[in-house]
């Protein structure tokens, strides 16, 4: 079982599900995302950890969604995507993450910027369910995500040299 799931709960009927969906709305590759540009329908863009995020800079405006994809636990290429995404591309749509989400992650992937997630382990639907996150009290990195931002930047920007 697979679920969409955002900070509001589970998600009914998405409409980004599977390749084609009855309303029209395709997730494409990354290339085929580019030969569509300038379609006349709304369309979002998959993304593989290796490709690079600014291909995507002039159609920006055009995606209604970007998945991200997690292929494994420990590959966090799509953090870095998400970041670029957010902070130096200022793209404002919905960036989702899609493959190996599990529950440890999920906090970081909100900070990152993620909006929404495609989750097919069943531990983790079932915290995500009850909205039972894991709770990270201190965070010494930016975020795009600045709902739980700290009282300063970074502990290494205030910090005072003795000497």
């Amino acid at each position: 079982m697979t679920v969409i799931w955002t900070r509001d709960g589970i998600v009914e009927n998405d409409p980004w599900i599977g390749a084609d969906s009855a309303q029209g709305r395709r997730l494409l590759g990354l290339a085929e995302a580019l030969d569509h540009a300038l379609d006349n329908v709304p369309f979002g863009v998959v993304l593989q950890p290796a490709e690079d995020v600014r291909a995507l800079a002039p159609i920006l405006d055009r995606l209604a969604i970007i998945a991200l994809t997690f292929p494994a636990f420990s590959d966090g290429r799509a953090f870095s995507q998400a970041m670029l995404l957010r902070e130096r591309l200022a793209y404002k749509g919905e960036l989702r993450a899609i493959g190996t989400v599990l529950l440890d992650q999920v906090p970081l992937m909100l900070r990152t910027g993620f909006d929404s997630f495609e989750v097919s382990h069943a531990p983790t639907i079932a915290r995500l369910a009850e909205k039972r996150l894991p709770g990270i009290d201190l965070h010494y990195q930016p975020a795009a995500d600045q709902a739980g931002a700290g009282p300063s930047y970074s502990w290494r920007r205030t910090a005072t040299l003795n000497g």
